[in-house]
């Protein structure tokens, strides 16, 4: 995980404390993520990683934890010729 990504993440994890590290395993709906944060989340990250999530990317599995979601924009930027 980056700089950028986990501070483009943390902003929407409002039950993470602002000096807690962020456990790349912890689920991430305990952490204040919902649905409508994860939309946000998404335009977030493509926006500041200049990468796009593609469609089979946005499903819980990706969205449960901070490496899961990591994959993911890896994956995206990787296929994209952008290195998150």
């Amino acid at each position: 995980m980056n700089d950028i990504f986990v501070a483009v993440l943390r902003r929407r994890l409002i039950y993470l404390a602002p000096d807690a590290p962020l456990d790349p395993d912890a689920a991430l709906r305990s952490l204040g993520l919902d649905s409508m944060q994860a939309v946000d989340l998404v335009f977030d990250l493509e926006d500041e990683l200049g990468v796009v999530l593609p469609d089979e990317a946005m499903n819980a599995a990706t969205f449960a934890t901070a490496r899961n979601l990591w994959s993911a924009v890896s994956d995206a930027g990787a296929s994209a010729g952008v290195r998150p």
